[in-house]
C-alpha cells in the first residue's frame, strides 16, 4: 500500500516567506494532507456540494471584490461558512487588506490566515509545487547526485566503487554536487523525480584516505545545489573478464525509481577509465537524444548503406 506524506502549515509558511496575519491554535502541528488548492467563488455564495474543506483556500481580488458590497455583518457570516468547514488555511493574494471579517472570523473558528504580495495565478502555482514536494512519494537511495551539464546524474553502485572520487572530479570540471552517500528522491508526479541531500550531510563528501570534505567551503558556492531533477542513471560496477558490455547502445536500459523509468547507464569500473569523463561523455550523449539525435543509431544506419553499396 502507498504510503501517505503529510506537509506542516508552519514550513510551508517559512518555505514561501508568507506573512502570518492570524495564527490558530494549531498552526505548528498542522499537517495539510491533500497537494490541492482552492478559489471559494459559489462556497461565497453559500453552495458547499462538492466541497473540500482540506484543502487551503485562497482569496485573491476576485472574491474580495464580490464580497465589498456586502455590509459587515453579512460578509462575517459569509466568511464563517467558510471558515466553520474546517478548512486549513487562507491566503490573501497581492498584499491586499482581507478587512476586519475575515480575521474575525478566524479568531471564531481558529483559522490560520496567511498573506503574500504574489498574484493570485502566481500563489496557486507556488503553493501547488511546494504541497506536491511536501507531499511527494520518497526514498533515500545509497549513491550520488550530480549536476553534470544541466542533467541530475544519479550514480550507484558498490560501497568503495568510487562514487564519490567521481563526483570530486566532475566537481573540479565545473559541474555540481547535489547530494552525497545518501540521496533523498521524490516522485512529484508520474514523469519526474527530484533528489536533494538530507540536511545533516548536505554538500559533504567523504573521500576515502582523507576524511570529510566540505564541498562548499573547498570549490565555492558555485559547486554545489540544494536539489536537482533526476534524468539519468549510470551504475558503477567492477570490470569482470568475460562480461559482455554494451558497445552501441542502440536499445536504452532503464531503472524504475518510485515509478518512474529512467535512462539508464551500466560503466565497468577499472584502472585507466576515466569516470569523470564518461559520465560527461553520457549526459551529453542523453541530451543529444532527447533532442532527436542517436548517433548509435546513424552510425548503424551508415555501415548498412556502406554495405548495401558493396553488394
Amino acid at each position: 500500500m502507498e504510503q501517505k506524506f503529510t506537509y506542516k502549515l508552519s514550513q510551508m509558511v517559512e518555505d514561501l516567506h508568507y506573512t502570518v496575519l492570524y495564527e490558530s491554535s494549531d498552526y505548528h502541528t498542522k499537517e495539510l494532507d491533500t497537494p490541492q488548492v482552492h478559489r471559494p467563488g459559489l462556497q461565497l455564495d453559500g453552495f458547499f456540494t462538492y466541497f473540500d474543506p482540506k484543502r487551503i483556500q485562497i482569496l485573491g481580488g476576485m472574491e474580495l471584490e464580490f464580497l465589498a458590497p456586502y455590509s459587515s455583518e453579512v460578509r462575517l457570516l459569509k466568511y464563517n461558512d467558510l471558515l466553520s468547514k474546517g478548512v486549513p488555511a487562507v491566503i490573501v493574494t497581492k498584499g491586499r487588506d482581507p478587512g476586519p471579517e475575515l480575521l474575525e472570523s478566524a479568531r471564531i473558528n481558529d483559522v490560520t490566515i496567511l498573506s503574500t504580495e504574489s498574484e493570485t495565478s502566481a500563489t496557486m502555482t507556488d503553493v501547488l509545487r511546494i504541497l506536491g514536494l511536501g507531499m511527494a512519494q520518497r526514498v533515500t537511495m545509497h549513491g550520488v547526485l550530480v549536476e553534470v551539464y544541466g542533467v541530475g546524474v544519479l550514480i550507484l553502485g558498490d560501497s568503495g566503487i568510487g562514487k564519490s572520487e567521481t563526483a570530486i572530479e566532475l566537481i573540479k570540471r565545473g559541474h555540481r554536487l547535489v547530494a552525497d552517500d545518501a540521496v533523498e528522491i521524490k516522485a512529484t508526479d508520474y514523469q519526474h523525480l527530484v533528489g536533494s541531500a538530507p540536511d545533516l550531510i548536505r554538500y559533504y563528501v567523504e573521500v576515502r584516505g582523507i576524511g570529510i570534505i566540505d564541498v562548499r567551503r573547498t570549490f565555492g558556492v558555485g559547486s554545489v545545489k540544494p536539489f536537482q531533477d533526476i534524468a539519468l542513471v549510470v551504475r558503477l560496477e567492477q570490470w569482470r573478464e568475460g562480461e559482455v558490455y554494451d558497445r552501441l547502445g542502440l536499445n536504452d536500459k532503464y531503472e524504475e525509481i518510485l515509478g518512474v523509468k529512467l535512462v539508464s547507464y551500466t560503466v565497468p569500473v577499472r584502472p585507466g577509465r576515466s569516470l569523470s569523463v564518461i559520465i560527461e561523455v553520457a549526459a551529453m550523449e542523453f541530451r543529444q537524444k532527447i533532442m532527436g539525435f542517436n548517433a548509435a543509431k546513424e552510425f548503424t544506419e551508415q555501415i548498412s548503406n556502406h554495405m548495401l553499396k558493396g553488394k
